[in-house]
């Protein structure tokens, strides 16, 4: 209960604090990159309940002769990369812990088709809700593996409490400020879960 309310005072306040960041982002993704500025996407929240996750958009539209959009590092902007080094990008998100579907800190929101790919022991990443950052987030991001990953979301959710709580988004802050680990070494973004499994096997 404190964790929760301690989520909805925090996103509250930082949606009105940062309402002109908001703007400015906003107007500068149009202008880059027409309109919408935001995206969202459909992810899997607590208990593996599905919810749709707000982002501002860091990729055009581009497609190719099929229309089928092109890859990642080819539709990623310069605007766009600065927006996930800084993390901008996931401003968006505050709205999503103000409603309940994210908290502050938990594990990282992925996509719902990971779910079938799950070990028992990885899918009790979905027993809290999932974060805005989390403990996988400052301790590598996404230089992280996900097997590597997946056992620091496990380890979160047996120890959580709100003091390891603030020291994430304290680490969080230092990271963001840094610009590390924001893709993996190789990648625009983040390899697919379900490819580097099946490589692995």
């Amino acid at each position: 209960m404190a964790k929760r309310l301690i989520d909805i005072l925090v996103s509250a306040t930082a949606l009105i604090v940062l309402s002109p960041i908001y703007a400015i982002v906003a107007l500068a993704i149009c202008v880059g990159m027409g309109w919408p500025p935001l995206f969202t996407q459909t992810r899997p929240g607590l208990q593996g309940r599905l919810f749709s996750i707000y982002k501002f958009r860091t990729m055009t539209r581009a497609v190719d002769a099929r229309g089928q959009l092109l890859p990642d590092d080819v539709r990623l902007t310069a605007l766009g990369r600065f927006l996930r080094r800084t993390s901008l990008d996931e401003l968006p998100e505050l709205i999503n812990v103000l409603k309940g579907d994210m908290s502050l800190v938990g594990p990282r929101p992925l996509l719902p088709e990971y779910l079938a790919h799950y070990t028992p022991d990885e899918a009790r990443r979905h027993d809290v809700r999932p974060g805005l950052t989390g403990l996988a987030q400052i301790s590598g991001r996404n230089d992280l593996g996900w097997e590597e990953r997946f056992a620091i979301d496990v380890w979160y959710v047996d120890h959580a409490s709100l003091l390891l709580d603030l020291k994430i988004i304290v680490q969080t802050v230092l990271i963001v400020l840094r610009g590390k680990g924001v893709s993996a070494a190789g990648h625009a973004t983040m390899p697919r879960f379900d490819d580097e499994r099946r490589k692995g096997s």
